[in-house]
């Protein structure tokens, strides 16, 4: 197997998307497969240009809904419900590679920042990774978050 089989690990183009079948896991497929997906939905034209400012705004569009879409912030919750440990459980339990993990956190942090409050009864933590699930509405309101 050739290191160039494997470069190219996803492409999309009018109206098809191609995934490499030498990619090593389902995990890497499934990521790939969604941010192609993403394409499908964000992008329009030739984008492989990435030296092109608009292009990469493309990209980053596209990945973003990708991990939006695989990760959204209730399956962060979800994780912590079933006691997830740490990022390589994480990754497991949702069926991603931790690349793909940490790329995700890593723009929910751009998103939000190091926190964001979700449904009322969570803290969602990014740094560290972590969830503060709150009992009572008031006790979070005195602590200002």
């Amino acid at each position: 197997m050739s290191v160039y089989c494997i470069k190219i690990q996803g492409f999309y183009g009018d109206n098809v998307i191609w995934i490499n079948k030498l990619l090593p896991s389902s995990a890497n497929k499934y990521c790939i497969l969604a941010e192609e997906l993403g394409h499908y939905h964000t992008s329009t034209g030739d984008i492989l240009d990435q030296k092109n400012i608009i292009n990469r705004k493309q990209e980053a569009r596209a990945r973003s809904r990708a991990y939006e879409r695989i990760m959204p912030l209730s399956k962060i919750i979800e994780a912590h419900e079933e006691h997830i440990r740490n990022k390589f459980e994480f990754a497991e339990y949702m069926g991603v590679t931790e690349e793909f993990l940490e790329f995700a956190l890593k723009r929910y942090k751009e998103k939000y920042g190091v926190t964001v409050n979700y449904n009322e009864k969570y803290t969602i933590c990014f740094e560290p990774l972590g969830v503060i699930k709150w009992f009572d509405k008031f006790f979070k309101s005195i602590n200002g978050t």
